[in-house]
């Protein structure tokens, strides 16, 4: 009953944030930059792969010259691919985009997230091992998701666990990005933020599917982009780490 109630605060946060920006707009805007920059260019890398998707598929599958189904074959192989690539885009947005906009969001998050000048890290001297992290993030991502991808060609479990499990694995590691900032400011490194978040695993979850569901809507990542952040700092303050 308390992880019920854990998770359902953890979406209550997210929610918050975009309460926060409402209440903030020129923050809202101010956050808004990166995450354009960053749709741009996956638009721009899923339409090559949607355009390119059947010499991709007819490049990796050269076994498949002989068969009279080649055809059909090459044609679900290239929709795999394209399906691949948008779950990726899914699931390393927010990574990308907090690293092209750090400095944007390391100010929002700490407008949001007001702590002492002695707690303070500045976004310069953690940029560096932000982008370490989150490549390692990634690493853990890919783990996880790569063999859900696979069995989510397995009938009857593929549509039902498989979703369910991808929300949850997707949710946490989005937790685990957003997260960051307000964490890192705190100086804590990475290790100690997923002892952390995994000590807190309900609300990490609660807040990171609600994000991950968001996300999934084509150009809402967007617009949520800096509530996301704006919420995981107040679920940081307010959860995982209260300023005493």
């Amino acid at each position: 009953m308390r992880s019920v109630r854990d998770f359902t605060a953890g979406v209550g946060f997210f929610f918050q944030g975009f309460g926060w920006v409402a209440r903030h707009p020129r923050w809202w805007l101010f956050g808004l930059i990166p995450a354009l920059i960053a749709f741009v260019l996956y638009v721009a890398a899923l339409v090559f792969l949607g355009t390119n998707a059947s010499a991709v598929a007819e490049f990796l599958t050269p076994f498949a010259d002989s068969w009279s189904w080649r055809e059909l074959f090459r044609t679900l192989v290239g929709i795999a691919l394209f399906i691949g690539g948008l779950v990726l885009a899914v699931l390393t947005f927010a990574a990308i985009t907090l690293a092209i906009g750090e400095p944007f969001y390391e100010k929002l998050s700490a407008a949001v997230d007001v702590l002492d000048s002695e707690q303070e890290q500045p976004w310069w001297r953690t940029l560096p091992r932000s982008i370490r992290d989150s490549l390692v993030t990634l690493f853990y991502v890919l783990l996880f998701t790569v063999p859900l991808f696979f069995l989510g060609f397995v009938p009857v479990v593929g549509q039902t666990v498989v979703p369910v499990l991808g929300a949850l694995v997707s949710g946490f590691f989005l937790t685990v990005e957003l997260t960051t900032l307000a964490l890192e400011r705190r100086g804590l490194a990475r290790k100690q933020r997923f002892a952390l978040l995994r000590g807190n695993k309900a609300s990490a979850l609660g807040f990171g599917v609600a994000v991950f569901l968001l996300f999934l809507v084509p150009f809402v990542a967007v617009i949520a982009m800096p509530a996301a952040v704006a919420g995981a700092a107040l679920l940081v303050r307010t959860r995982l780490a209260p300023v005493s």
